[in-house]
């Protein structure tokens, strides 16, 4: 799994849709993923960390969650099917844990309240992630080939055995 943080929101521009954009430690792989006007609120409010004054329902839900002591351990999200992505949150109270289907959206929008860390599956990175500095992996890739061009069979071989030194001895 990829620890992956909240960089922003932003608008697709074909279709004026919000995108929530995840984005690794590195900062080289963002994962877009699609989301309404309400849910794209929610995390913007989160981030920016803006109370209302009558809680949301995001809010809601951690005023709930906080007087039994259950915490969000974290947010996974797990797979992508014909373009949706499944997330659970990890619930923990004491000792017992409970996972929870939700949104995506949902979830991280939450998670930033409840200050839980978003981790997504690297397959689902894989395959919906964009390369964020394109620059720097054509770098990594150009080194890469540079040191299989240069390898050599000889480069395997383990030396400082014990067996050529007592063939020497011989």
């Amino acid at each position: 799994m990829i620890e992956m943080n909240v960089a922003g929101i932003a608008l697709d521009a074909a279709t004026r849709l919000p995108i929530v954009l995840l984005k690794d430690a590195t900062e080289r792989r963002a994962l877009p993923i699609w989301i309404g006007q309400s849910e794209a609120r929610a995390i913007l409010s989160a981030l920016e960390h803006h109370r209302s004054a009558r809680p949301m329902t995001h809010d809601l839900l951690v005023n709930c969650l906080h007087p039994w002591d259950i915490c969000l351990e974290r947010v996974v999200i797990h797979s992508l099917e014909d373009d949706t992505f499944y997330a659970v949150l990890t619930l923990k109270q004491g000792e017992i844990k409970k996972e929870i289907d939700a949104r995506p959206s949902d979830a991280i929008a939450l998670a930033l309240r409840m200050d839980s860390p978003i981790w997504v599956l690297e397959e689902v990175v894989a395959d919906a992630s964009i390369a964020v500095d394109q620059e720097a992996d054509l770098q990594e890739q150009r080194e890469f080939r540079a040191f299989i061009d240069n390898i050599r069979p000889g480069d395997f071989i383990q030396s400082g055995g014990g067996n050529e030194s007592s063939a020497e001895s011989t």
